[in-house]
């Protein structure tokens, strides 16, 4: 599972491959980056639409949640190139609280390589695409830091300079490769490469800690 975007965001583009995992340097601009079309094998999680946000996703009911379903995000018109994106404010969540309307893929995920395309619709805003619903990829405009946009958070320093800012669209698109573990203990750390804007930030960074859900 991964959880992406709390409030002041929209979402336009997610969509997931699990048996196409390479995400090369070749693959850059054409295959990763805004507008970057699905593989063939890809899963497509969200398309702008709220059939496609019903259909795949559900809430993380973790022990901070104060929603209720149907998810409370609202499909609206893209602010940029028209067509349909999906708004992620919750009015349980206002103020940045952690967990109280995150969302989760119904399906669970283990190898993948994922796209998704945000929009911080002000500045300030702040959010997260959550890999297995452990690992955090920063969404927080105006953040530079390990803890800012773009850091596989508290891992590694924000890659700002890839990022379109505040009202433009950006993408991540992501290859991981889930821990390993041998009777209940890790064999393997988990690894991420992260391209932002089509440009390559990291780099089969190995993951030390859980910074997300359980």
């Amino acid at each position: 599972m991964f959880t992406p975007l709390r409030p002041v965001a929209l979402v336009a583009s997610v969509f997931l491959a699990v048996t196409s995992l390479s995400l090369a340097a070749a693959d850059a601009p054409s295959g990763v980056g805004v507008g970057a079309r699905p593989p063939k094998d890809a899963v497509l999680l969200l398309d702008g639409t709220r059939a496609s946000l019903d259909a795949h996703w559900t809430y993380w009911q973790g022990p901070g949640f104060a929603s209720a379903l149907p998810i409370r995000w609202k499909e609206v018109e893209d602010p940029v190139d028209g067509g349909r994106a999906i708004m992620t404010f919750d009015p349980a969540a206002e103020g940045g609280r952690y967990g109280a309307a995150d969302i989760v893929t119904k399906k669970e995920f283990r190898d993948f390589r994922l796209h998704v395309e945000f929009l911080v619709s002000k500045p300030g805003g702040n959010s997260g695409v959550y890999l297995q619903n452990r690992y955090e990829i920063q969404v927080l405009d105006g953040d530079k830091t390990s803890h800012g946009m773009g850091a596989i958070i508290n891992e590694t320093p924000s890659p700002y300079h890839a990022y379109k800012g505040a009202g433009a669209w950006n993408a991540y698109d992501v290859r991981f490769r889930a821990a390993r573990f041998t009777d209940g203990k890790r064999t393997e750390k988990a690894l991420a490469t992260v391209y932002f804007n089509g440009v390559k930030v990291h780099e089969n960074v190995a993951i030390n800690q859980v910074w997300g859900g359980p």
